[in-house]
């Protein structure tokens, strides 16, 4: 399987940044980079309204990103606790 190329929108990078703990931000970093190996893992979700959207879970934090499949890349949209990412 082809390997995808991770965007990070200067957005989800700020919000990443001002995540709670150190080892949070790790685990979440490296859930994102697991991504690029597998896009679509066991437990992500499509996201209600969007067609190329999905959410990963990492704890209580949410990663939002799209998959464009037709240029193999990945944007990471918003990363933040699951009680603020929807909103």
């Amino acid at each position: 399987m082809a390997s995808f190329r991770l965007l990070l929108k200067p957005s989800a990078g700020k919000e990443l940044v001002e995540i709670g703990t150190k080892a949070d931000r790790q685990r979440i970093v490296a859930r994102i980079q697991a991504l690029a190996d597998d896009p679509r893992p066991a437990g992500s979700e499509k996201l209600a309204g969007y067609d190329t959207r999905f959410r990963v879970r990492q704890g209580n934090y949410r990663v939002i990103y799209e998959i464009n499949d037709a240029t193999s890349e990945i944007t990471i949209y918003r990363v933040g606790h699951r009680k603020d990412v929807y909103r």
